[in-house]
Formats: C-alpha cells, sequence, structure tokens
C-alpha cells in the first residue's frame, strides 16, 4: 500500500517545493495537493506527474480559512483515503503586510539586530488583520484555527497505533511568546497577528504530541527560514527587493536563516520525512538553514515555551471547536 502524504498549500512556495523533493526521495508516493485554487493544483498535478510518472498525485480543494470548505474537503477525504501517513500543514495568511519603519533606522548600527531584522521580519513589517466568513480572525483561522478543524476531521485516518503518523506544522522564527495571549489567543487586539498565530502553532504541536502520541500520532514544527516567495514580495516595492539582495546574499556568511529559496526553505522538512516519529523531542523546532555557500543544513531549537500553557491553549480551541459545530448545526437546522 503507498504511503499517502496530505499537503496544504501545495500550489506554490514552500508546498510547491516540498511536494517536489518528496517525490524525488520517494516516486511511490501518494501525494495529496490540498489547495484552494484548483487551476493551479490540477497544473502542478500534471507537472509532478510529467516528472514522475510512477507517482499517484490527486487534489482535493479546500480552503483553510473557511470552515465549510474545510468540512466538505475532509468528507472528500475520508472517502478516498482510509489512513493518512503524514499531514503536512503550510500555510502563512500574511497576504496585507504593512511597512512599520518608524523603528528601522536604530537597526543601522547594529550588525547583530540587522540580521535579526531580515531572518525574522520583527520591527519591519506589521500587518492588517480582518474577521471572517466565520467570524473569527482571518490569520488565526488560516495558520491555525482551520488546519485544527482538518486535523479533527482527519483523526480517524491518522490515529493507528500499530503505524505512526505525522503531523507536520509550518511556523517561524518570529512566532514570539511575547506576541500570544492565552486571553487573546486570536490575536483581536494586538498588531502582530502573524507571530502570534506562530506561537499558537508551537504550544498546538506541543498539546497533540501530548494528547495524542500513545494513539501512533506525532506532531512536530519546523520553521523554513526566510523565504523569497510571492508572500515576501509583497512587503516592499520590487525595485526595494532588487536593491536588497547582494545584501542579503552576503547576509547568508552570517546569518544561515537566510534560505531564500523554497527548495532551501524545504530542508527541514524534508529531514523530518526520513525521521522515526518517536525518536524526536515534542519541544524542538526544526529550522531549515542555509550557509554562505549554498549548503543546507538543519538546526534544533528548543522552543520558549511551557506544556502547561500548550495544553490549555489546546482546550480553548476545542471549547472554540465545541461553538463553531454548534452554530454550524443551527444553521444547518434553519436551512
Amino acid at each position: 500500500m503507498r504511503k499517502v502524504v496530505l499537503v496544504t498549500g501545495a500550489s506554490s512556495g514552500i508546498g510547491l517545493a516540498l511536494c517536489k523533493r518528496l517525490l524525488a526521495e520517494d516516486d511511490e508516493l501518494h501525494l495529496c495537493l490540498a489547495c484552494r485554487n484548483m487551476c493551479k493544483a490540477e497544473a502542478v498535478r500534471a507537472d509532478l506527474l510529467a516528472s514522475h510518472p510512477t507517482a499517484e498525485v490527486t487534489t482535493v480543494q479546500v480552503d483553510v480559512s473557511n470552515l465549510q470548505s474545510v468540512f466538505r474537503a475532509s468528507k472528500e477525504l475520508k472517502q478516498i483515503f482510509e489512513r493518512l501517513r503524514l499531514l503536512w500543514l503550510v500555510s502563512n495568511a500574511q497576504d496585507n503586510p504593512l511597512k512599520k519603519l518608524k523603528k528601522s533606522h536604530t537597526f543601522v548600527f547594529s550588525l547583530r539586530k540587522v540580521l535579526h531584522m531580515f531572518s525574522t521580519a520583527e520591527g519591519l513589517l506589521t500587518q492588517e488583520d480582518k474577521i471572517t466568513g466565520d467570524g473569527l480572525q482571518e490569520v488565526f483561522e488560516t495558520n491555525v484555527f482551520g488546519h485544527f478543524i482538518l486535523f479533527r476531521e482527519l483523526e480517524s485516518l491518522l490515529c493507528h497505533s500499530d503505524h505512526p503518523s505525522r503531523l507536520i506544522w509550518t511556523s517561524s522564527r518570529n512566532a514570539r511568546k511575547s506576541n500570544f495571549s492565552l486571553e487573546d489567543f486570536q490575536h483581536c487586539k494586538g498588531h502582530e497577528p502573524y507571530s502570534s498565530s506562530k506561537y499558537a502553532t508551537d504550544l498546538l504541536s506541543v498539546a497533540l504530541n501530548r494528547n495524542f502520541s500513545q494513539q501512533g500520532l506525532y506532531s512536530s514544527v519546523v520553521c523554513p527560514g526566510t523565504v523569497l516567495t510571492n508572500l515576501t514580495y509583497g512587503i516592499l516595492p520590487p525595485f526595494t527587493w532588487t536593491l536588497l539582495m547582494p545584501f542579503i546574499w552576503l547576509l547568508r556568511f552570517f546569518a544561515h536563516a537566510f534560505t531564500l529559496t523554497p527548495y532551501n526553505g524545504t530542508e527541514a522538512l524534508v529531514w523530518l520525512f526520513h525521521q522515526k516519529p518517536e525518536s524526536l523531542n515534542p519541544l524542538t523546532k526544526y529550522m531549515s538553514a542555509t550557509t554562505g555557500f549554498g549548503n543546507n543544513y538543519v538546526i534544533p531549537q528548543k522552543m520558549d515555551l511551557d506544556e502547561d500553557t500548550a495544553e490549555k491553549f489546546y482546550q480553548s480551541l476545542l471549547e472554540l471547536e465545541k461553538h463553531i459545530r454548534a452554530t454550524v448545526q443551527k444553521s444547518d437546522d434553519q436551512s
């Protein structure tokens, strides 16, 4: 039986690069591309099959910022598959970045701070957030809750004690404890929703390990580093990136977080593909890194969190899930 791997956000960026690298590692996989845009998904599928004809590639439409879409996709997936071995959650809701330059001049005099700013985006940008049709904060729903509901819906396909399955979350170096609050985990009142959502991802991964490892499901967190994708290019005007590129390439000799390409950014994700999940430390984030000479490697880093906070956050998500399901049921009954 083929190993089934489901990748969200598979039509571009990190998700697409991951799919290509996974098939290069094992072209006997059954790869399922979970994408919002089905035209792009089908084009990617055709390209992958052209280069790996022995692979099996399917597509499913899902928009993780829309819970009805998540429910529909989950139902379809449960009709197709009996078991999932890996669920890769590649998400980056950061569609409306805003430049925040009021503190940038303070970085000019410190190379250490310049490296930190460009490798994490801290102090360089903030972001607009908005309410989705589900009544949730968009960044939180896209990066955290939509994927959490997807996992909950597919739990029966993932939890099999006779053979371990994997849940792998895409986090960030900008996942900062100071930007997260249990009392405001959707980050309604803050100005760093992206950072907050990625810290929430770290917490959730730890809690899921704690609650599901005995059922054969293991959760891990990865960070692709600073990758130049359409998302990144949207932060600054194109000509600014042209001017910055020589400087950014030079910075790679000092800070290996500058992976720059989606291929390099997937190094930690592909490395995890070859590891035994039960051997991994659930409190560790695995980060892709690239040297100034272009060599890729993985950096394990202990996450700045505690398991009690992770469990409280998990319980908060379960309560939110209960509320959402009750609302959906009420709406269905009325219609």
